[in-house]
């Protein structure tokens, strides 16, 4: 079963892409005199993490265009699992969110981890 395709992997690494640089700008500009060092670093690392792994998921997305397959398309699952969990998790804290919300950046920290483990796999079993 495949969750997501290279059409829609595509499509959001470049909502991913685009909103991580939007994110990245508002913290840089629109948000430096409201949140603390500490917060705007969170949120620094969320637009960061976001951008990398928006990247990544084109880049696994291009390859499933030529080479479909689960361990691709789970790739693709897990990281924008990742960066919603991860990101979006770290974006809420930076601007006040509950603590409680800490616990939910591993849950996606840990699905980008499993999309890198499958683009390793995937890798390893690709045909020369």
């Amino acid at each position: 079963m495949n969750w997501i395709n290279a059409r829609i992997g595509a499509a959001l690494a470049g909502l991913f892409g685009l909103l991580g640089v939007a994110a990245g700008a508002f913290g840089a500009h629109g948000l430096r005199d409201s949140l603390d060092a500490r917060s705007l670093e969170t949120w620094g690392t969320a637009a960061s993490y976001q951008q990398l792994h928006a990247v990544v998921l084109l880049a696994v997305a291009v390859w499933a265009t030529r080479d479909p397959g689960r361990l691709k398309s789970a790739a693709m699952l897990l990281l924008t699992v990742g960066i919603l969990f991860f990101s979006g998790s770290l974006y809420a804290l930076a601007l006040g969110g509950p603590r409680t919300l800490g616990a939910v950046a591993p849950i996606g920290g840990l699905s980008m981890m499993g999309g890198w483990l499958c683009v390793a796999i995937a890798g390893l079993r690709q045909r020369p």
